[in-house]
């Protein structure tokens, strides 16, 4: 009994790397065209590697052996003229095979990324971005370097290993039966390895992975690994990935180096076995010397392609291993699909009502109760309370990065999972506390959303923004490229460009949040005032951490523990003397009014 277990998982494992390959494989589909000529260049080659042995022992018996020395001029130049066949045909499907598996690879590298632009924000909450860029570049590199760079090699053998049985077993039906003892052995050989091989390569991926998105971490934080003296630690822990990743890739060596020597161990004894036996049958006079020497090509001929087509084999695990983790990735659901009936979003007043809402991250654990709140068209709607309490939730529910666990979020009385995701949040505009820019000159971050803006209406926004006379400043005004999230500008300048993004695409609805946090006074002052042109005529919600920025709000919200406990005005809410107008008083330095509950 003990033995089934292995066995169950062994076929298991064979079952899902065929699926796996059956998958890859319907890459090949847009090539139907191209497959049957790279096709017809590997017979031609593999055909001109197995009829040279035999005429060379047909040469040695006809015409060395009788001294024909003209006939075995004619037989020479015909080997040159079939040997220089092969290599055009071999240099053709190597060529053709490349083509057709760059370009699926570069399909199955835009899949990903499609995949990953794709998939809802959810995932991102449990995923590690080191990791998804790892599956991108590390994997698929993998699957390269096992299949482009030696598809085309192991076609060409696969080929060449039939031609060449085939004229061992037509020349002497006893030699080639003994130089085919060996392949039982080769076949339990290779497989062995090749489960061990598997397992290790599965390792090295998984542990990239890890190495990979600790990388992108740390790089991504260097700042604050050097102010809170975390370097050496953070060494310490690349270290321990890092060596986790060498040990994973050293065994999977080690695996490679015992390999080969067993295949090359019984490469050699059938070469002995045939030249032994070979030999006996030319000094018995039943095989001649051309024959035997045919078959002795034959048999290097013939472990050629199974010492190279087990390598792949065994190399071909790694791949295995990064395209099972691709097609996790692929698989993996898009939660936030558009309705098969989804319409056109129309072009929004500004109403928002959320009815009965209730979200959590967790199905277990509700972020949301029962939340109801209606915003008019061009009202400013300020949410407040202490981190945790739901307010980035309530503007992710109106921008539909998730989907309600129960009631419902509408804008004019529609509901936003009726509606195509695009024509919702090409109406909603946001301006964060963490901004983000891009790579790229400053009129291309500011048109992000819009790609296709004029020069004169990027330069509009940047006005309205308060921040055209600081671009124009600038070495290369509006064409200034600026690095890795906005470097050099400051967090005020990046804020007052995010600010003109949001202009920009002249949204019906603009969400803010704690927009003028982290910045000097003097840049707080425009952008206050770039806010206050942004906002006339717009509904708005504003995510605020300071309450002397929301004191204009037509409506306060305060949120605790997922709930609304409190709305109305400032002046109401500090007259109700409640929760509100205690932090009010406790941010303002005064004495409390009452315990916040």
């Amino acid at each position: 009994m003990r033995g089934i277990g292995p066995v169950v998982a062994s076929e298991q494992q064979a079952t899902q790397q065929l699926s796996t390959l059956r998958r890859f494989l319907q890459y090949l589909r847009p090539y139907r065209k191209e497959i049957p000529i790279a096709l017809t260049l590997v017979m031609i080659g593999a055909s001109t590697q197995a009829i040279g042995p035999f005429l060379i022992g047909w040469s040695i018996d006809n015409l060395i052996a009788r001294g024909n020395l003209r006939g075995l001029l004619l037989i020479l130049g015909l080997l040159g003229l079939i040997y220089g066949l092969g290599v055009w045909a071999i240099r053709g499907q190597i060529i053709r095979v490349g083509w057709i598996m760059q370009r699926l690879l570069a399909q199955l590298r835009q899949d990903i990324f499609t995949k990953i632009q794709s998939l809802p924000l959810s995932f991102f909450d449990r995923s590690e971005a080191g990791d998804l860029m790892s599956r991108l570049l590390n994997d698929v590199n993998t699957v390269n370097q096992a299949f482009g760079q030696t598809i085309a090699q192991m076609l060409g053998n696969i080929f060449s290993l039939v031609g060449i049985v085939i004229a061992m077993f037509a020349i002497n039906l006893r030699l080639g039966l003994l130089s085919n003892l060996v392949v039982p052995a080769m076949i339990l050989t290779t497989s062995f390895f090749a489960r061990w091989a598997r397992a290790k390569f599965r390792v090295t991926r998984q542990t990239i992975g890890e190495l990979s998105a600790k990388l992108e971490e740390d790089i991504g934080s260097v700042r604050e690994a050097q102010a809170f003296n975390r370097v050496p630690i953070n060494i310490e822990e690349f270290n321990i990935l890092n060596a986790a990743n060498r040990d994973a890739n050293v065994q999977a060596v080690a695996i490679t180096a015992a390999f080969l020597p067993s295949i090359d161990f019984l490469n050699t004894l059938a070469t002995a076995g045939v030249l032994a036996y070979g030999g006996y049958l030319a000094v018995t006079g039943a095989a001649t010397v051309g024959v035997v020497t045919s078959f002795l090509l034959y048999v290097q001929q013939f472990f050629r392609p199974i010492q190279i087509l087990s390598q792949f084999y065994t190399q071909a695990q790694s791949a295995f291993a990064g395209l099972e983790r691709i097609f996790l990735l692929l698989d993996e659901p898009s939660q936030l699909q558009d309705a098969p009936d989804a319409i056109e979003m129309p072009p929004i007043q500004g109403e928002v009502k959320f009815e009965n809402v209730m979200f959590g991250y967790n199905p277990n654990q509700l972020v949301l109760k029962g939340v109801n709140l209606h915003a008019h068209a061009g009202q400013m709607v300020a949410l407040v309370g202490p981190t945790g309490s739901g307010k980035s939730t309530i503007i992710n529910l109106i921008l539909r990065f998730y989907d309600v666990s129960g009631g419902a979020v509408k804008i004019d009385n529609i509901d936003v999972r009726s509606v195509t995701q695009a024509s919702l949040r090409r109406q909603i505009g946001i301006v964060l506390q963490d901004n983000i820019l891009f790579s790229g000159t400053v009129a291309e971050n500011i048109a992000f959303g819009l790609p296709h803006a004029t020069q004169a209406d990027i330069e509009a926004a940047a006005q309205m923004a308060n921040v055209h006379e600081f671009i124009t400043s600038l070495p290369q005004g509006y064409t200034t490229q600026l690095g890795e999230r906005g470097a050099p500008l400051s967090q005020g300048q990046r804020q007052l460009i995010s600010i003109a993004r949001a202009v920009l695409i002249n949204p019906r609805i603009l969400i803010l949040d704690e927009a003028t946090s982290s910045i000097d006074t003097r840049t707080e002052a425009m952008v206050q005032e770039a806010i206050a042109r942004l906002l006339k005529g717009r509904t708005s919600f504003v995510i605020a951490h300071r309450l002397s920025t929301v004191t204009q709000a037509d409506r306060v919200l305060v949120i605790q523990q997922g709930q609304i406990v409190e709305q109305g005005t400032h002046a109401e809410l500090i007259a109700q003397q409640g929760v509100y107008a205690n932090l009010y008083a406790l941010q303002l330095g005064t004495t409390p009014t009452m315990e916040a509950h």
